[in-house]
């Protein structure tokens, strides 16, 4: 089942041949949008850099070609020519301030991860290098495969296997339990940000569903984009997180911590098991609505405390469910044990996470401490 709304930004940093079918051609020049500021470098009106396969920086990177793009800037291949002619994935960023800016916290937040996980024992994407090229920060990073959106995508929307669930969500919470270890908050966990380090498959085809369908050879993965990554002594922002993996306290600006990445990774492992969104909206009081069909009631004291005034009506949120909207949440959502596709220990255990991870409360949702440790995970 494919989302609605529009397309949001997956990174696609492929190392496999089974998985991109960029020409290698990159984007193609706008002249009449060029902002030239010296004879070899230009920008188009966007801010991006203007490049073509072939393009060398610091007489070192070779643009092969184009991974991917988002707001920020872009993500290319290329060829390493210092490294034996390795590949890499290279991020290059507008030549706008504020990306700039936040350019640069990145890199701070993946020297630090570098630096405390120098034998890779987390499963955080590495930077390898950066440098400034004529107002574009670039950020190298090694080269991984599809995202785990990108392959359910390409996969038809068909769920994972159940080991391949566990397999990972144990890294998953294994590498965001490291940054929690380190004061660092993600902020913005979600399957696109979750990337495979190879995503070659075999295909089978599937009698019962009458189609081939990808097996995965290697589920491990790891975790990207730390752009928003937030220490714990910085400015928090009152919105954080992609719409559909927000945590309830986010949406009432009741303030945040890192218990609203932990929300984030159960939205991402039912998205897993279910090959859709959860939470598949792009309004906040429906948002609010679709978590209490999901959940239950939202508790009363985060109803008081809340900011958000106009979603609350005599301490309970203010949802009629007879309007299109009351509807369309009742038709889309349903209590969460109804989504178990079997009543097996592993599914009952995997379901017993998830609903720890989405408490409400923050004070009584689960640690990434105590997910490690529960029977979803075998010792």
């Amino acid at each position: 089942m494919a989302r609605s709304g529009p397309p949001r930004f997956s990174w696609v940093w492929v190392n496999d041949d089974g998985g991109d079918d960029d020409d290698g051609g990159g984007p193609k020049p706008q002249r009449s949008h060029r902002r030239k500021r010296s004879r070899s470098i230009e920008d188009d009106e966007e801010g991006h850099l203007i490049y073509h396969s072939g393009y060398m920086l610091r007489a070192r990177y070779e643009i092969v070609c184009t991974l991917g793009e988002g707001a920020f800037g872009k993500v290319v291949e290329c060829i390493d020519h210092e490294k034996g002619g390795a590949r890499i994935a290279l991020k290059i960023i507008k030549n706008i301030e504020r990306y700039r800016d936040a350019a640069v916290s990145e890199v701070e937040v993946l020297e630090q991860i570098n630096s405390l996980d120098c034998d890779r024992r987390y499963a955080c994407v590495r930077m390898y290098d950066w440098f400034d090229h004529h107002g574009h920060i670039c950020i190298a990073f090694e080269l991984l495969g599809l995202s785990t959106y990108d392959f359910l995508k390409e996969n038809i929307f068909q769920p994972f296997s159940m080991n391949h669930i566990r397999h990972m969500a144990y890294q998953i919470i294994r590498a965001v339990r490291f940054l929690h270890k380190n004061k660092l908050t993600h902020t913005d966990l979600k399957p696109e940000n979750i990337l495979f380090i190879n995503s070659k498959f075999d295909i089978k085809y599937n009698p019962k569903m009458k189609r081939d369908e990808r097996t995965l050879m290697n589920p491990d993965v790891k975790v990207v984009d730390f752009g928003n990554a937030t220490y714990e002594h910085e400015h928090h922002t009152s919105v954080v997180s992609t719409r559909h993996y927000r945590a309830p306290e986010v949406i009432l600006d009741l303030g945040w911590s890192h218990s609203c990445d932990v929300w984030s990774v159960g939205c991402i492992l039912i998205e897993y098991y279910l090959g859709s969104t959860l939470f598949q909206t792009h309004d906040s009081k429906e948002h609010l609505a679709m978590m209490e069909r999901v959940l239950g009631p939202i508790p009363t004291h985060m109803l008081q405390k809340t900011r958000k005034k106009r979603y609350v009506h005599h301490d309970k949120l203010d949802w009629d469910v007879h309007s299109s909207s009351g509807r369309y949440v009742r038709k889309q959502c349903k209590p969460l044990r109804q989504y178990m596709a079997s009543s097996s220990s592993d599914h009952v255990q995997l379901f017993d996470l998830i609903e720890r991870m989405l408490e409400y409360d923050v004070t009584k949702r689960i640690t990434l401490d105590e997910a490690i440790t529960t029977p979803f995970f075998p010792e």
